[in-house]
């Protein structure tokens, strides 16, 4: 790829692949509309060749994103939406001290692959929350729903678990609406607690063949683990994930996290602002959070409504929501 550019307000940008730089651009363009509609420029493509005008920050934004999502082409992948607004993201975001890839320097992102595919980091904060998920045994990753979070936790385990570190996956999640009392329910306890681990599921078909995600049911390599049972066990060789933590009571939160046994990491993710507890009853997530802000090998990871990787309009939702708690909490 080769790079010119004019004074001031435009850059053109130049792919060594025709078919790629097609991919890259996308059908009718698409992509190059993406990019347009987000950054306020204006691109141009013919052949292998685009050019941008706009802001200098504008067109300096789409660069890193083209170079980006045409890195991510050269290494094999497919590009879609999600991946063009990730980019855009990436590239928007304050902390320049995060670089994307380009194809001089192609792994700067952080990213979990598995046999079945990969996934890298499409905001700061996921960049964050992958390499804390790396480097401690105990995460805690909070926010809004359609940060990532949940999914990227079952990622890093699947990885894990192809990779040999650990030798099996638990997943749990508190049942709030049946009162953690689920034996009214019909089936067995997998049954039971299925809709409640539904969203833990989905991420693991998406990471796992899913031949091999029901071989794991079945053999107790993957095991669904109600919170409520959880009590009196050691969790050894294993990444344990603890679901919608917010809605655990306080008790229940210590019992779980001092489940953590050898060579075992423990992932926590919930979103304080979606509480579900009956009046009165604190949340266990918040206390942990509070009480172990510094502790050594735990890392806290926070997500915000600009984090959000689902339907932008989704992003859009979550602040109006976190602005309107914020005025009530002014007293306005």
């Amino acid at each position: 790829m080769s790079v010119a550019s004019t004074e001031g307000e435009t850059l053109a940008l130049a792919f060594d692949d025709n078919r790629l730089a097609s991919e890259l651009f996308g059908q009718f363009d698409q992509h190059l509309a993406i990019l347009e509609s987000k950054l306020d420029i204006e691109a141009t493509a013919r052949g292998n060749e685009v050019t941008i005008r706009g802001t200098e920050e504008g067109c300096a934004q789409a660069r890193l994103a083209l170079q980006h999502l045409y890195a991510r082409l050269k290494k094999g992948h497919r590009i879609e939406r999600a991946d063009v607004d990730g980019a855009i993201r990436m590239a928007r975001a304050k902390d320049r001290q995060l670089s994307l890839p380009t194809i001089e320097r192609p792994q700067s992102v952080a990213q979990i692959a598995t046999r079945k595919r990969s996934v890298e980091a499409r905001s700061p904060t996921q960049n964050t929350y992958i390499r804390a998920l790396e480097a401690n045994e105990m995460v805690f990753g909070v926010g809004p729903a359609g940060t990532g979070k949940t999914f990227l936790a079952v990622a890093f385990a699947a990885q894990c678990l192809e990779r040999g570190l650990v030798d099996r996956i638990i997943l749990s999640r508190p049942a709030v609406e049946a009162g953690e009392r689920l034996g009214f329910l019909p089936g067995d306890m997998k049954e039971k607690v299925d809709p409640y681990l539904r969203p833990l599921y989905d991420a693991l078909y998406e990471m796992m063949p899913a031949d091999k995600v029901d071989r794991g049911l079945q053999t107790g390599v993957i095991e669904v683990a109600p919170l409520a049972f959880m009590r009196g066990r050691t969790l050894s060789n294993a990444v344990a994930i603890l679901d919608e933590a917010q809605n655990t009571t306080a008790m229940q939160m210590k019992m779980f996290l001092t489940r953590l046994g050898e060579n075992a990491r423990m992932v926590v993710t919930g979103d304080p602002s979606q509480i579900d507890l009956p009046n009165g009853v604190p949340s266990g997530l918040k206390e942990a959070l509070r009480i172990l802000k510094g502790v050594d090998g735990i890392a806290q990871v926070h997500f915000r409504g600009e984090d959000v990787v689902r339907h932008e309009l989704v992003a859009r939702i979550v602040a109006a929501y976190d602005s309107d708690t914020k005025k009530q909490e002014d007293g306005e």
